[in-house]
C-alpha cells in the first residue's frame, strides 16, 4: 500500500483546468503551502471533491470525521508536531499494523517515517484538510491542553494563560494564514465569532459574507487573544468592546488592518477589517461612476467651498469616495486637513487625525481647532450631531470646502435630516452644494458572465466578481434652494432633483443592468436593503 504511483498535482489536473493548475503551483511555491491546500483556498476545487478524488486513484478509502479516534493514538510514539507537518492522524492500531488518515497519501517521506516509528504496516486512507485540521486540534492542539487546564485561579494566572496559548506556533501561524487567505480572496473582512461549542470563521467576499471553515472552542479564545495582542488591545478585558489595529506582511505585501473585538454570550467576537489601498485605487475614475455622475461628482469638488456630503448604509462605500476625492484634491497648493475615527487610509500630503471622544476631542471640537490651521480642505468623517453640523457651516460660510458624510438611504434624506438636526434651513441652502447616496453592488464575472453552473476558477460559482458603484447625485440649484429655504417636503425636493438633472439610485443601477455589469436581482439586494 506505500508504493503509490501518482501524485496530487496529477490528481488535481482531472478536477481543475490546467491555467488554474499553473497558478496555483505558482501560488503554492511563493507562499511554501501545499498545492491541494492552495487549490481548495482559491475555490479551484471543493475539499471533498479532492479527497474522494485521491482516494479513488490511489484505490484507497477516505474517511470523515466519524472514524477519528475520540483519544491520541501512540502519542507516546508519535510526535503531535510531525503530524501536523505530515497532515497525517493515526485511526488505530492493531496486530495488523497501524491505519492512518492523510490529507496526502503520496507524501512517501511522511509515509517512510511512519513505517519507521512504528516498525508495523501502515495502511493510508484520504481524508480532507478541513476534517484533518478539526481532529488534530482536538486530539493534540491547543483545544485538548485548553481543555486539560485547570480553572484560573486569579485574573492574573488566566491572562498568562491567555498570552501563552496565543504565542504557540499554531496560533501564529493560523492567524497569518488566515491574512493571506482573506487576501488572496480580495476579502474586505474577517469575522471570526463564537457560535455555541466552537468558532465560525466568515469572509466579507464582495459585500456578501461567506463561511470558510470551523474551529474548536479552544483555540478560537486562542486566535482571538492573538490578534488582541497583535493590536495591542487589553488581552484581560473581555466584557467591553476594543478597537485597535495591526500591520502584517502577507505575499510580500504590507497589509493593515483595522480590529474590533466585542463581547457576546457564548465569548469574544473579532472583525478584522483589511485596509488595502492597493487593491482599490483612491481615484475617482476607479470608483465606477457613470460618466454623467462623475463629471456631476468632479464639478463639485473642484468648487472652492460648501459643504459636499456622501450618504449610504455601512458598508456602502462612502470613505473610499470620500478619500478618492481627497486623492483628485491634493495639490501642493493646498492644505487638507481630516478628522477620522479611525484613519482607514494614510495619504501623503494630508494631515490626518484620529477623533478622540474620551478626551473630549470629537468630530466638532477637531473641527473648531482645524480652522485656526487655515487649510482649504477640511474632511469629517461623519456629522452625526448638531455641534459638529454647525461648526461644518460656519467652516464652509468663511471659505473652506467640506467632505463629509450622513447614515441616510438617498440624497434627499441628506436635507431633511439636516433640518431634524436642528440646523436652520437658511444655512443648509447656503452651505450645502451636493449631496451623493451610493451602494455598492457586485458585478458580473468577467470569465463565466454570471452563468457559472459548476466552480468557477474566478468567481468560486457565485457569478459575480467585484463590486461597483451606483449612486445619485443632488446639486443645490437656485430652485433647490429656494425649496429649503422654505422647508418643502421630500416629495417636492425629489421632484426638484430629478428635474435637475439627478439619476435616482435605482435607475443607475438600471442602466448598469442593461451594460451587463450586474444583475437586477443584485441592484434589488442593494436598493431594497439600503
Amino acid at each position: 500500500m506505500l508504493d503509490v504511483p501518482a501524485n496530487i498535482a496529477h490528481i488535481l489536473s482531472t478536477l481543475v483546468s490546467a491555467n488554474d493548475l499553473v497558478r496555483a503551483k505558482k501560488l503554492a511555491f511563493e507562499s511554501g503551502d501545499p498545492l491541494d491546500a492552495v487549490c481548495t483556498r482559491l475555490g479551484l476545487c471543493a475539499e471533498r471533491d479532492l479527497a474522494e478524488a485521491i482516494a479513488s486513484a490511489l484505490g484507497l478509502s477516505s474517511v470523515g470525521q466519524e472514524r477519528f479516534p475520540p483519544h491520541a493514538i501512540l502519542s507516546d510514539v508519535l510526535n503531535a508536531h510531525f503530524l501536523h507537518k505530515s497532515r497525517a492522524l493515526p485511526l488505530a492500531m492493531t496486530d495488523a499494523g497501524l491505519s492512518v488518515a492523510m490529507v496526502d497519501p503520496t507524501d512517501g517521506d511522511a509515509r517512510q517515517a511512519l513505517l519507521f516509528a512504528v516498525e508495523r504496516p501502515v495502511t493510508p486512507c484520504v481524508c480532507s484538510a478541513t476534517d484533518f485540521e478539526a481532529a488534530w486540534e482536538r486530539l493534540y492542539g491547543l483545544g485538548q491542553r485548553d481543555s486539560q487546564q485547570p480553572e484560573a485561579t486569579s485574573s492574573s494566572d488566566d491572562v498568562e494563560r491567555l498570552q501563552d496559548l496565543a504565542s504557540d506556533a499554531p496560533v501564529i501561524r493560523y492567524v497569518n494564514q488566515l491574512v493571506s487567505r482573506a487576501v488572496d480572496l480580495q476579502s474586505s473582512d474577517i469575522h471570526i465569532e463564537p457560535v455555541g461549542q466552537s468558532y465560525r470563521v466568515r469572509f466579507r467576499l464582495d459585500g456578501i459574507l461567506t463561511e470558510i471553515e470551523r474551529q474548536p472552542m479552544g483555540f478560537g479564545t486562542s486566535v482571538v487573544s492573538r490578534i488582541k495582542i497583535m493590536a495591542r488591545l487589553n488581552i484581560a478585558e473581555r466584557r467591553l468592546s476594543q478597537d485597535g489595529r495591526f500591520s502584517v506582511s502577507a505575499r510580500g505585501q504590507k497589509v493593515d488592518l483595522r480590529v474590533a473585538t466585542a463581547p457576546t454570550v457564548h465569548g469574544e467576537a473579532v472583525v478584522l477589517r483589511i485596509l488595502d489601498s492597493d487593491r482599490v485605487p483612491l481615484e475617482v475614475r476607479a470608483l465606477g461612476f457613470s460618466p454623467a455622475l462623475e463629471a456631476r461628482w468632479l464639478h463639485l469638488l473642484d468648487r472652492p467651498h460648501g459643504i459636499v456630503l456622501v450618504t449610504g448604509p455601512t458598508g456602502s462605500g462612502k470613505s473610499t469616495t470620500l478619500y478618492a476625492g481627497l486623492t483628485r484634491l491634493n495639490q501642493p497648493g493646498r492644505k487638507l486637513l481630516t478628522i477620522e475615527d479611525p484613519v482607514e487610509q494614510q495619504i501623503d500630503g494630508v494631515n490626518q487625525v484620529h477623533a478622540r471622544p474620551d478626551i473630549d476631542f470629537g468630530f466638532g471640537a477637531a473641527l473648531r481647532s482645524f480652522l485656526r490651521h487655515d487649510p482649504d480642505v477640511i474632511m469629517v468623517g461623519e456629522i452625526r450631531d448638531l455641534e459638529t453640523a454647525r461648526t461644518a457651516i460656519q467652516a464652509a460660510l468663511t471659505g473652506h470646502l467640506i467632505l463629509s458624510t450622513l447614515h441616510t438611504n438617498d440624497a434627499v434624506s441628506g436635507i431633511t435630516r439636516l433640518l431634524d438636526m436642528g440646523i436652520d434651513a437658511y444655512l443648509i441652502a447656503s452651505t450645502v452644494t451636493g449631496i451623493l447616496a451610493q451602494r455598492l453592488v457586485r458585478k458580473v464575472c468577467s470569465a463565466c458572465r454570471g452563468d457559472a453552473a459548476g466552480p468557477c476558477a474566478a468567481c468560486g460559482g457565485t457569478g459575480y466578481k467585484g463590486r461597483t458603484t451606483i449612486g445619485e447625485l443632488l446639486l443645490v440649484t437656485p430652485e433647490m434652494r429656494s425649496l429649503i429655504e422654505r422647508q418643502a417636503g421630500y416629495d417636492e425636493l425629489r421632484r426638484q432633483a430629478l428635474a435637475d438633472g439627478m439619476i435616482a439610485l435605482a435607475a443607475d443601477g438600471a442602466e448598469k443592468v442593461r451594460r451587463g455589469i450586474t444583475t437586477a436581482e443584485e441592484i434589488a439586494r442593494a436598493t431594497l436593503e439600503g
